[in-house]
């Protein structure tokens, strides 16, 4: 899909002239003339990335940028600055104000090029995770970045000029953690072992190829999400070019500012800490919906899913798989004389109780009520017998105590055996003969196990 720009700009001609250039680089041009029609493009996800001129009536550019970093359903798009004003104060002032670039009018087409590429690989990244468990209206967001903040990070210095090294040292060491590198090699180590949230790396290394550690990075599995920011010679745009294209995050110039190294700094440990943010609390989600809330075990939903698989594997494998099916005895008895919150604490031990009996590669999982079920690969169903009986006995021979821990109550289960047929199996095949089986121990007098098989 062609990635889409936003150019906001009040000036019809530099919006034409901006659009021409980005249309013959093959992108996508949305355009708007004022902040707030941008907020609204933005808002409804028209967009990849938002190329802003700063001085514009009513809201300029640090007004929407701010604006849009502060909402989380628009934080994550990125925003380059693009104006006329040169001094070193404006540059600064856009990174503060959440930009992700900060580009002086006439830019070059290949830096501005390289630079749209580069953070939309970056928002490329975000919107998968973000995909995958859209937002709601009036839903919490995954990640609030404007609550985040980019100082105290971990900044790994690669750097062989101790000249240099020492002034990136004292810029950045009293809001951070830096620690210096002069080997490359070791470097990389560094981060593959360590927990940074950015590498700086200088292209002038005398021994090494800074480009190649850039390019090292981005190639391994535990480096390739890891901020790279390169320092960089002011003349050059060569290597700069290069390194964008590798897909290094964000550069400064040689002689440093330190007031934009701050800020590019801050920008980009930020970033690093919203994106781990949000695949960590997309994780969280993934695990809530295939986990039932009271117990802690597996659902419905992750048991059928998961069945599939170990029938596949036992198929290819040649190996046995066995279902036990369990219902606690009377447990409506236990509702309807202690009460709800009881029989919820009666569902939450039966499961602990379970789960601990059991083997990791096995899958133990509430269907529903006071239905569990365990899927136990490698298993035949002699074994899925005696393994039955052991959770029987596991269930009944201690009471449960109530969480008042006054009350104790026996409690007793009957289990259901089934193992996969020779071929053509299916997980509703399984759980039907299983829960057969299970019917059956209920009515020959409960807390026993039977198979469906016998």
């Amino acid at each position: 899909m062609v990635a889409r720009i936003l150019v906001v700009d009040d000036n019809p001609t530099n919006i034409r002239l901006m659009e021409a250039r980005l249309k013959a680089e093959y992108f996508s041009v949305v355009t708007a003339s004022d902040g707030p029609t941008a907020l609204k493009i933005c808002e409804k996800g028209q967009c990849d990335v938002v190329l802003t001129d700063v001085v514009m009536p009513g809201m300029d550019g640090f007004e929407l940028c701010k604006r849009l970093k502060r909402n989380p359903r628009t934080a994550h798009v990125p925003v380059i600055m693009v104006t006329r004003l040169d001094r070193q104060s404006d540059r600064v002032a856009g990174l503060e104000a959440g930009a992700d670039d900060f580009l002086s009018e006439p830019a070059s087409t290949i830096g501005l090029v390289s630079r749209l590429r580069g953070l939309i690989r970056l928002k490329s990244l975000t919107d998968a995770l973000m995909a995958r468990f859209p937002l709601a209206e009036n839903s919490e967001p995954l990640a609030d970045f404007s609550s985040l903040s980019g100082d105290e990070g971990s900044i790994l210095v690669v750097d062989d000029n101790p000249r240099t090294y020492q002034q990136v040292q004292r810029h950045l060491g009293t809001r951070h953690r830096v620690d210096i590198e002069t080997d490359a090699h070791e470097a990389l180590f560094k981060v593959a072992e360590g927990s940074y949230d950015l590498v700086v790396v200088s292209l002038n290394l005398s021994s090494a190829d800074g480009l190649r550690l850039c390019s090292q990075l981005r190639s391994l599995d535990r480096t390739h999400l890891m901020p790279i920011l390169v320092l960089v010679e002011s003349e050059d745009d060569e290597r700069l070019m290069r390194a964008l294209d590798l897909g290094v995050n964000d550069y400064v110039r040689t002689p440093l500012d330190g007031a934009e190294l701050k800020a590019r700094v801050r920008t980009q440990v930020k970033r690093k800490r919203f994106t781990d943010q949000i695949r960590e609390n997309v994780q969280t989600t993934m695990e809530l919906a295939l986990t039932d809330g009271l117990t802690g075990v597996r659902n419905r939903r992750y048991l059928e899913r998961g069945l599939v698989t170990m029938i596949r594997d036992a198929y290819d494998e040649g190996c046995p798989l066995a279902l036990l099916m369990m219902d606690i005895d009377h447990f409506k008895a236990v509702n309807d004389t202690h009460g709800h919150p009881a029989g919820d604490a009666v569902l939450a031990e039966f499961a602990k109780r379970v789960s601990r009996a059991m083997r990791g590669i096995d899958i133990v999982a509430r269907m529903g009520g006071e239905e569990f079920v365990v899927a136990m690969p490698e298993t035949d169903v002699h074994q899925a017998e005696r393994i039955g009986e052991r959770l029987r006995a596991v269930v009944s021979d201690r009471p449960f105590v109530l969480p008042n821990g006054e009350v104790e109550i026996n409690v007793t289960v009957s289990i259901g055996v089934s193992s996969l047929l020779p071929e053509g199996d299916t997980p509703e095949r399984m759980i039907s003969r299983a829960d057969s089986a299970l019917y059956r121990a209920k009515r020959e007098g409960r807390n026993r196990v039977i198979s469906a098989a016998a």
